[in-house]
């Protein structure tokens, strides 16, 4: 809805500076972003459930709407004859730069109220409303509970479907000082289906920590060195516990889910990890000040070293800016099906 009033909005401010033709173009580029959000709705409506793989097939969709505009306006431009405005071959042969614009901006405008639902100050129950599918029912339940703990309900279809021989991976991202390390451990704790993916130790392999380390293939490393991530960490991991688990006889061994605590890159990474079927969990903060709140705690603490050459606030607005930046990720991404924002910080 809210991408919709945002592309009206543009439309209206198009026609005043361009002129009609260009605020067509831009009326149907905003269309175009509109049913691209309705079938991301889809997909992540359908996780975890015995149509997820109809609801991801379907959602693809999406990603045809921008084209068909394209080739709308280039049909459009052929017909004109006399009247085209496609002067001279070259990149737009079929359509004009300004046309390509037009069409792209408006395709893009349904980024603005997601972005800006993430910056509010206060994310209220219309902000909440911006964001589509599962992923703002999400943001809803979390208003409701302050104190509630990470729901992982609509898991469970995921962990007891047919399987298809990949590893279900449950990434939790977020920006940092969100405290998703915190939810993590918490849902490790409570509920044995979950499982962290295995670190290769430098101390106890060295000679597979050094080839993994020379060719690149650590998916992350910790600040010290010693401990790396490895893709067979995160997907073997799941088999492993399953296999070790005790069960009663006669009872296959109960499916695990691998729990990753990721930053942004290490999400982007594993979005690419073949063989595992990622279920994104997005962790926030309702309030910017929360977030700068935190991060001059960790930076007070020692937790944040202060380079000679820079100052703490110095530091403080660099990782806010990065804050923000993560923020986007997140929404525009489309990796993450759920939003939960963590209010007991």
């Amino acid at each position: 809805r809210n991408a919709a009033i945002a592309g009206a909005a543009g439309t209206i401010v198009a026609d005043l500076l361009r002129g009609f033709e260009d605020a067509a173009i831009y009326f149907a580029g905003a269309l175009a972003g509109v049913l691209y959000l309705f079938f991301l709705g889809i997909k992540t409506d359908t996780v975890g459930s015995a149509e997820a793989k109809l609801g991801s097939n379907v959602s693809n969709l999406r990603f045809v709407f921008p084209a068909l505009v394209l080739v709308g306006v280039a049909l459009k431009n052929t017909m004109s004859g006399d009247a085209n405005p496609v002067l001279s071959p070259g990149i737009f042969s079929t359509v004009s730069s300004e046309q390509f614009a037009a069409a792209m901006i408006g395709f893009l405008t349904y980024r603005v109220p997601l972005f800006v639902s993430q910056l509010a100050p206060v994310v209220s129950e219309s902000a909440t409303d911006m964001i589509p599918g599962s992923a703002g029912m999400a943001v809803r339940m979390a208003q409701d509970a302050k104190n509630r703990g990470v729901d992982v309900a609509a898991l469970d279809a995921a962990m007891n479907a047919d399987d298809d021989g990949l590893t279900t991976v449950l990434l939790v991202s977020g920006p940092e000082g969100t405290g998703k390390t915190t939810l993590v451990n918490r849902l490790v704790a409570e509920d044995s289906r979950f499982v962290k993916p295995t670190l290769l130790d430098r101390m106890v392999d060295g000679a597979t920590f050094e080839r993994l380390e020379q060719r690149e293939e650590f998916l992350e490393m910790d600040p010290s060195g010693r401990y790396g991530l490895s893709k067979e960490g995160v997907l073997e991991t799941a088999a492993k516990a399953a296999e070790s688990a005790e069960t009663e006889e006669g009872v296959a061994p109960a499916k695990k889910v691998v729990v990753v605590d990721a930053n942004v890159d290490l999400a982007k990474k594993l979005v690419n990890l073949s063989g595992a079927r990622l279920v994104g969990v997005w962790i926030g903060l309702d309030d910017l000040e929360k977030f700068e709140a935190r991060l001059k705690g960790k930076i007070a603490s020692g937790a944040v070293p202060i380079p000679e050459d820079e100052t703490e606030e110095s530091v403080l607005r660099a990782k806010v800016r990065q804050v923000v930046k993560d923020i986007e990720f997140g929404v525009v991404s489309g990796v993450f099906e759920f939003t939960i924002l963590n209010e007991d910080v």
